[in-house]
């Protein structure tokens, strides 16, 4: 029998915004998998030491048995007491165990999961507007991707800082940089609102409305989604598809905002709600619901992507799922076999495994780095009145 020998934790300095978490996992038979957790600015060595710690839970175990091991992780590792770090490290691991599983039995994960709904998966870039701020550079930013062959663009109009209560120059500058958008591109591309879980209610549905002449995919996260009543009175107000998810970790969580029927779609993370079996019960629970499903990726366009596109190809209530233009290239460097990407879409891979290959010693190069120290001091002061 197969066993597990040892796992290989490596921080990755992505050279944009965050660190990577990427997991290999080693079997005596000397096939290896990966995998990739999420990560999030400053708590980059914290998931990373989950990992450390759940090695011991791991070692010499089967690597097919991966219900088994994410049951004992959360019951004896995590006592049943769940966190962000927690189910990161978990996710990355145990989508690694599927890659190990694929590649002994010689199949692509999403055949050991009920095989293939689609031959091609569609993505939509983020990652493109950051840093800038007015109209007409978002106008000519978006151009751009779409002339790359995207069909479908993520965005946040809102200004920074980040606040629950905003100005109304804050909803007129989101509302002008959103028409400057649709002028741009024209009516056939995609676009979807981000909103970061930070408006109180009013100012959700008030951006809603004034997005909606423009045509928008979707509209997400108005809220925390832990507040239902909030989303629950949005959804009651607005007239375009609501999204939340990537905050809400496990099936567990993600059962009371399908009872309470305050979303459209869910947008599950496979490198933080648990992996990939677990991202795929999320979308068979939601099914019934006719809820669609629209993975969050705010990862690499490795590993954490190419697990996304395994679960995904296996889910008929798929919509579209998120791929990073900024860590884009990075991906190629780090890789010796790739995810396809073609007009807005990723090709189905159909190596064994996650149908990807890393290379580990380019992983090596990219060595952990400290991001600089985010204050939000005097922010405040810096909201007009």
């Amino acid at each position: 029998m197969v066993k597990i020998i040892d796992i290989k934790c490596y921080l990755v300095h992505a050279r944009w915004r965050k660190n990577l978490l990427f997991i290999k996992v080693e079997t005596d038979e000397g096939i290896s998998g990966w995998g990739e957790s999420y990560t999030q600015y400053d708590r980059d060595q914290t998931f990373a030491s989950h990992v450390e710690e759940l090695k011991r839970y791991l070692v010499g175990r089967n690597p097919f048995r991966i219900k088994e091991f994410t049951q004992i992780a959360f019951d004896e590792y995590a006592q049943r007491r769940g966190s962000l770090e927690f189910y990161s490290a978990l996710s990355g691991i145990e989508q690694a165990m599927w890659d190990v599983v694929g590649k002994i039995t010689g199949q692509p994960v999403y055949n050991l999961l009920g095989g293939a709904c689609r031959e091609k998966i569609r993505i939509y870039a983020n990652g493109w507007s950051y840093g800038l701020s007015s109209p007409s550079d978002f106008a000519r930013a978006a151009e751009k991707v779409v002339a790359q062959g995207f069909t479908a663009l993520k965005f946040d109009p809102m200004p920074k800082p980040w606040r629950t209560f905003v100005p109304k120059e804050h909803i007129e500058s989101a509302a002008s940089i959103l028409k400057e958008i649709r002028s741009a591109v024209g009516k056939d591309v995609d676009l979807l609102i981000d909103n970061h879980r930070r408006l109180a209610p009013m100012h959700a549905v008030e951006l809603a409305d004034r997005y909606r002449e423009h045509g928008i995919f979707w509209f997400e996260e108005p809220c925390p989604p832990h507040n239902i009543e909030a989303m629950k009175e949005v959804r009651a107000k607005v007239n375009v598809p609501l999204v939340v998810g990537e905050a809400v970790y496990t099936k567990s969580e993600f059962r009371p905002l399908l009872e309470a029927r305050v979303a459209d779609i869910l947008n599950p993370d496979v490198a933080n709600v648990g992996g990939v079996l677990e991202l795929k019960e999320i979308s068979a629970m939601a099914e019934p619901h006719f809820v669609a499903i629209a993975p969050h990726n705010y990862n690499s366009t490795t590993l954490a992507l190419a697990a996304t596109v395994q679960a995904a190809a296996t889910m008929p209530n798929f919509l579209i799922t998120e791929y990073f233009l900024p860590f884009e290239q990075l991906g190629r460097d780090l890789t010796t076999e790739s995810l396809t990407v073609e007009n807005g879409y990723i090709v189905l891979p159909e190596k064994p495994g996650l149908g990807i290959s890393m290379n580990e010693e380019k992983i090596l190069e990219y060595g952990y780095r400290q991001y600089p120290l985010r204050t939000l001091s005097n922010v405040y002061e810096k909201i007009p009145a």
